[in-house]
């Protein structure tokens, strides 16, 4: 079973007359990287919170996406360099959280180093 992933894109507001070419890009690009898109949703030109790219506004685009872990960083490489995206966020669903092996927690190992009573 794939977990679900969030993708919230932030599109060039020039975008906005014709925003749907965009977003069926984006859509073309997860699945090219083994995922599926289950839940889409348009919030619309919003302003920004400081700006990107020369940029007052955005677009935003949210997705749910189910994907492999594997391919995960696949498609955030092949978001990152496109050119209508001006900034980008994947994270694990909520839901997810707790099943999804921490890549970090694999890396870390028991400190090796004696303890010494008295000290820190």
């Amino acid at each position: 079973m794939q977990p679900t992933y969030e993708l919230m894109v932030l599109l060039h507001p020039d975008l906005e007359i014709d925003v749907e070419t965009p977003i069926k890009k984006i859509e073309g690009l997860v699945e090219a990287a083994g995922g599926k898109i289950t839940k889409r949703d348009n919030w619309g030109k919003k302003r920004l919170a400081y700006r990107i790219k020369r940029q007052d506004f955005a677009v935003y685009v949210y997705f749910e996406v189910k994907i492999d872990p594997s391919n995960v960083r696949e498609l955030e490489n092949t978001v990152l360099i496109t050119e209508e995206v001006l900034r980008h966020i994947l994270v694990v669903h909520e839901e997810n959280e707790n099943r999804i092996p921490r890549r970090d927690s694999e890396d870390k190992k028991p400190s090796e180093t004696p303890v010494i009573e008295g000290r820190k």
